[in-house]
């Protein structure tokens, strides 16, 4: 029987190394791998580059590596919750590639598929799409986008099995599904990690040979990235 489990977030880790390529699942603060991110403040990597939607909050999710000038590229969607970001993209510490949020999903898909290249008409005739390759389809200019190329996908599901099937829930499911097998080594945590077999095929988002390996997460802050609520009377 398949077993892509291992023993905690160290293990799932282990390979990680300077220099290299993160891909990091969520959308906000909801659906992040808060405990593969926390390993690599510990680890201390350095000169990563990053691709993930958001740059996390100052002090949690990828903030974190941030605060500690782990990060030497960060390649983002929208990146406006982070001020010590807007501080090091300012100063020039911090090199950063800004891509349209659809884009930045495809480029990730497209890694998964194995499709090394594609044309979007997004970015067209803005700062995206200088020096890119464009060709015109149905009398619309489209630019060359290609896949992403990452060492290490980390996201974070609601539930999976022994064999790395996993099931997302809510806004998590925007970008996890993407990275999973768009990297050399995805790695998945889960909330409940159940034997295989357990799971509804029928609600399986992600098959576990996207997945090389699986570990149960623990300790979920689940921060919510602006807190509005209705004032008491």
């Amino acid at each position: 029987m398949i077993n892509k489990t291992v023993s905690n977030v160290s293990e799932a880790c282990e390979g990680v190394k300077d220099g290299m390529t993160f891909m990091l699942g969520g959308f906000g603060l909801s659906g992040i791998p808060e405990n593969a991110i926390a390993e690599l403040v510990r680890r201390n990597v350095q000169g990563v580059t990053c691709i993930s939607n958001n740059a996390g909050v100052d002090n949690f999710g990828l903030g974190q590596l941030l605060q500690k000038h782990q990060i030497k590229k960060m390649i983002s969607s929208y990146v406006g919750e982070n001020a010590e970001f807007e501080r090091q993209m300012l100063s020039g510490e911090l090199d950063v590639e800004l891509i349209p949020q659809g884009t930045l999903a495809q480029r990730c898909q497209a890694a998964q598929s194995g499709i090394p290249a594609f044309y979007t008409p997004a970015g067209y005739g803005t700062e995206v799409g200088e020096g890119k390759e464009s060709r015109e389809f149905n009398g619309k200019m489209h630019i060359l986008e290609v896949a992403f190329k990452a060492d290490f996908a980390f996201v974070k599901a609601w539930k999976g099995d022994a064999a790395g099937n996993l099931i997302f829930k809510g806004t998590a499911r925007n970008f996890n599904p993407n990275m999973c097998g768009a990297a050399t080594i995805t790695v998945a945590e889960v909330e409940e990690l159940v034997p295989v077999g357990t799971l509804d095929p029928n609600h399986i988002h992600i098959p576990g040979i996207f997945v090389q390996r699986i570990f149960q997460g623990a300790k979920y802050e689940k921060r919510i990235e602006q807190l509005t609520v209705r004032q008491r009377n």
